[in-house]
C-alpha cells in the first residue's frame, strides 16, 4: 500500500476494525517514511463469470438495475431494491465462492424478489427462466398459489 502523501511503499497498521455490516475491514495505517496516517478499506473480491467467459466484479447496482425493470409500476422503493441487492450479495458470499456464474446470481435474486413482490417476481422469472408459452406462466402462477396457500396454513397453525 503506497502512502497517499509521499508515495512510500511501506506502512504499518495502527488499528483494524470491522465495518458495520462486517463485509469489510477498515485499517488505520501510518507511513514509515513521513509518519502521516491514512485509512484503507479492505473487502474480499467476488467475481461474476459471464456466459462469454469474461469475469467481472460483482455489482449490487447491476442487480438493482436488472430487478428495477421487473418492478416498474409496482409499489417497490429504491430502498427495497437496495435491501434486495444486499441480501443477494450476502447469500452469494455465504456460499464461500470467490467466483460465481452469472446464472447463479439470477437464481439468488429469485427468492428475495418473490418475498418482495409476486408480480415483479413473475416478470423477472419469465425473462430469466425463458418462459416460452402461456403454460410456463400458468405453471409458475399455480406454484405461487400453492406456496401462498401452504404459507397461510402454516400461519394458522401457530
Amino acid at each position: 500500500m503506497y502512502c497517499p502523501f509521499c508515495r512510500n511503499p511501506d506502512s504499518r497498521v495502527v488499528d483494524s476494525r470491522l465495518s458495520d455490516d462486517g463485509s469489510s475491514i477498515r485499517r488505520r495505517r501510518q507511513c514509515t517514511e513521513c509518519g502521516r496516517r491514512f485509512s484503507t478499506v479492505e473487502t474480499a473480491s467476488l467475481s461474476v463469470s459471464k456466459r462469454s467467459g469474461v469475469a467481472e466484479p460483482f455489482s449490487r447496482s447491476k442487480v438493482i438495475s436488472g430487478v428495477r425493470k421487473a418492478c416498474q409500476g409496482r409499489p417497490v422503493t429504491d430502498d427495497d431494491l437496495a435491501k434486495l441487492a444486499q441480501e443477494v450479495e450476502e447469500s452469494i458470499r455465504a456460499s464461500g465462492a470467490a467466483e460465481i456464474e452469472a446464472n447463479d446470481v439470477g437464481l439468488a435474486i429469485l427468492a428475495p424478489l418473490k418475498r418482495l413482490d409476486l408480480v415483479a417476481y413473475l416478470r423477472f422469472a419469465s425473462v430469466y427462466q425463458a418462459f416460452e408459452s402461456l403454460e410456463d406462466f400458468e405453471s409458475s402462477i399455480a406454484q405461487l398459489r400453492s406456496d401462498k396457500a401452504e404459507a397461510s396454513v402454516h400461519a394458522s397453525d401457530n
